[in-house]
This record gives structure tokens, C-alpha cells and sequence, in this order.
């Protein structure tokens, strides 16, 4: 089959690879119809995450049909699926209680020295995204083997598109649960850092849930664009300092809830320097925090603060003494995509959630290593690529 693969810093290809095949009663083989980039893939683009192998194929947010199954999967051939990028067993500890992502079990203890390391405990297992987090082959392929498949993927109606369900698979889930996690009250004001992907469905679930006004932070025109349609106030970083701005917004008392959406690297919004982002891809220094500690010194007292976006390592000038006087709580953690996909399908099939919009390129999967280097390079005009595979490769013109 054809697959992207890692080879290197900004060194993505489509190679022709082994295809998968059943190796445990519970799995599946999806034959993917659509593949989607995410922001978080960027942090592998950049070699920013440790323990990747060349030729591991990528991605974690993906869709298609089922070709295979084994003898426990309660999954049917031909049935469309959705999968989640967080693999869980679905009755450890942490499954019963619907805390899929901190699956106990997804991930084999032999991978788990460098997580166990930094974080002091096992991580779930992800597709696509290092050893560390179990050396699973991701979706940017033609097909794609599916473990613990009678726990994690979501069937699909018939007639209704990949577009509209695909982001199933991680972000709509993970903007949703980062709305959840800022507590949001009726009434209240939320300001969320960062207009990707995950800062914008962020946006419209603050809105679903009850909140006043969202107020959306970032430098990109087009994604402030798209934060207003929702009918979020908008502040460019670029034009005024945030923390002055959002005081003269709240009356001088901060907003109600923060959400943190850019996380460890923030492309194009934060710059720092070379030797940083290797200590941070080693473990030997510290994330660029810049954006988490706009959002607590913004936050009103009494706050909450919820963090959705990827951390890696260790912090350094975490503002403790704000958040402890100021009385602020946080919540965070990779998204438990199997509690949320049920009741978000309906919400899409109800038209209460949008989707599509974010959908700024559609490419054939041979054309992946463009399309990586155009979301990476392009990202005020480059919301969302979506991968078709079998489609025949393209010319794609990158913009000036």
C-alpha cells in the first residue's frame, strides 16, 4: 500500500509499504476514504517529538471502510467508521471511567521508558505519533489496522459525508472537552489563545455551552475571519498587547474562563531559539510557555483555566504565584475521544456544529509532503488538509 512516512526533519514521503493485517481477535483493517493534517502532526514535521523511527507512518485523524475483521471485533465489513486517535482497551482503571486516553493497556511497557521518564506514568496509545506512544502505524495510509476496534471506532450513516464527520477524530472531540473544562457558566466570557483547528471549535462549543462572548486571540487574519463568523470578538496580538486588551474588554476584571490552544511550539505565534527546541524534544529543557502564561495572569480571579494544547516536557516561569492567589483551577489531558463521539455525531447530524469550514485544501495522500509544507508554511490561509488516498498525484502551487 502507499503510506506517508517519517524520514526526518521536514523530510515526509508517500513510499509504498507493507500492508497491515489482523494480528489480535479485536482488530480491524479500515480501508481509509479520507486522512486529515493535523496542527499536533507539525510538532513530528519539526522532529520536535522524541523516539520517531524513519519510515514510521503518520497521522491520527482519519476515516473509511471496514475490510477485516477479526474474530472479537464487533465491527461489520462495509460498515463506514470514524476512528479516534487515542487507542484504548475499554476496561482498564481508566476506561471504566470513561478516561479513554489514560488507557492503561493500549500501550506496550517496553515503549515506556522516555514517557515514564517525563511524565511518571504510561501513556495511552496514540496511531501515528512516536514509540513512545506505542509505535502504531497512522492513517495517512491506504489502509490502516485498527487495535481494540470494539472500543473505539464509531459507525457512520450511510449518505452522509466524510467532511462532515471526519474531524470525529480528534479535534472536534478535543475542542468540545476543552470547553467542558473551562466550567463554562451562562452568561460567561471566554477567551481562547490560538485560531487553529482546535481554537475554533473551542470557539463555537464555548457559544453552544452557554457562554456571553468569546473573545479569540491570534496574528492570522483569515483564522480571526472564521473565530468572528462565529460570532467571537477577535484580538491580533500583532496590533495591541492582549493582557491590556482583554482587561479594557472584562471592565479590568480578566475573563470568566481562558482556554490555551497553542501549546508547546506555536507556530508562527511565539519564535525562540534553536537550541530551546531541542532541549524541549530531548526532555532536557523546558516548553515555551508563552501563550499559558498570557492565560493565567489574564484569567479573573476565581477563574478557570483549560488547557487542550500539546505540551511535551517540562515548563520553566510558571507564573505559580498568580494562579495559587488568584485562585485559579486547571484542567487538561489528551482528549477522551470515545465519551464525546456519540453525542457529537448527533449534534452534526442535527446541524448544531459545523464542520466543514475548516476545510482549506483537499489532496490526493500522494501529494502529503506538499501538503505538510504548505500547512506548516501557510498557516493563515491553510486551515485544514484533508488526504484522499487513491487519488492521482497533483501539482500544488504554494502560495507566495
Amino acid at each position: 500500500m502507499r503510506a506517508l512516512t517519517w524520514h526526518g526533519k521536514h523530510d515526509v514521503r508517500v513510499d509504498s509499504v507493507d500492508d497491515p493485517e489482523i494480528i489480535n481477535p479485536r482488530d480491524a483493517i479500515i480501508k481509509v476514504t479520507s486522512t486529515a493534517i493535523c496542527g499536533s502532526d507539525l510538532h513530528l514535521y519539526d522532529a520536535y517529538i522524541p523516539t520517531l523511527q524513519k519510515g514510521d507512518i503518520l497521522g491520527h485523524e482519519f476515516m473509511g471502510e471496514v475490510v477485516e475483521v477479526g474474530s472479537r471485533s464487533t465491527l461489520k465489513k462495509g460498515q463506514r467508521v470514524v476512528v479516534p486517535f487515542t487507542i484504548s482497551c475499554g476496561s482498564c482503571y481508566f476506561c471504566s471511567k470513561h478516561q479513554y486516553s489514560c488507557c492503561d493497556n493500549s500501550n506496550p511497557a517496553d515503549n515506556q521508558d522516555i514517557s515514564e521518564l517525563a511524565y511518571g506514568n504510561r501513556m495511552a496509545g496514540l496511531f501515528g505519533y512516536s514509540h513512545m506512544t506505542g509505535g502504531y502505524a497512522g492513517g495517512q495510509a491506504e489502509y490502516v489496522r485498527v487495535p481494540y476496534s470494539d472500543v473505539g471506532p464509531i459507525v457512520i450513516p450511510d449518505g452522509v459525508s466524510d467532511e462532515k464527520v471526519l474531524f470525529l477524530s480528534d479535534i472536534l472531540p478535543t475542542g468540545w472537552m476543552a470547553a467542558e473544562n473551562a466550567d463554562i457558566e451562562p452568561g460567561d466570557t471566554v477567551a481562547v489563545w490560538g485560531c487553529g483547528p482546535v481554537g475554533l471549535f473551542s470557539v463555537q462549543s464555548a457559544f453552544l455551552m452557554g457562554a456571553k462572548r468569546v473573545i479569540a486571540i491570534d496574528h492570522y487574519p483569515h483564522r480571526l475571519e472564521l473565530a468572528a463568523k462565529f460570532g467571537a470578538e477577535t484580538i491580533n496580538f500583532n496590533d495591541i498587547k492582549v493582557y491590556d486588551a482583554l482587561m479594557e474588554m472584562t471592565g479590568g476584571i480578566g475573563p470568566d474562563a481562558v482556554i490555551d490552544s497553542v501549546g508547546l511550539e506555536a507556530h508562527g505565534l511565539f519564535v525562540d531559539n534553536v537550541i530551546d527546541q531541542l532541549k524541549v524534544s530531548t526532555f532536557l529543557g523546558t516548553d515555551r510557555i508563552h501563550a499559558l502564561r498570557q492565560v493565567i495572569l489574564a484569567c479573573r480571579k476565581g477563574g478557570r483555566v483549560s488547557v487542550p494544547a500539546v505540551y511535551g516536557g517540562f515548563v520553566d516561569k510558571f507564573p505559580m504565584g498568580a494562579f495559587m492567589e488568584k485562585g485559579l483551577t486547571m484542567k487538561t489531558g489528551q482528549t477522551h475521544v470515545q465519551h464525546y463521539t456519540p453525542a457529537l455525531l448527533n449534534a452534526i447530524m442535527e446541524d448544531k456544529i459545523d464542520t466543514t469550514f475548516l476545510i482549506s485544501h483537499t489532496l490526493p495522500l500522494e501529494n502529503a509532503p506538499e501538503g505538510y509544507k504548505l500547512f506548516h508554511d501557510h498557516q493563515n490561509t491553510t486551515t485544514k488538509i484533508v488526504l484522499k488516498p487513491g487519488l492521482d498525484k497533483q501539482t500544488v502551487e504554494m502560495p507566495a
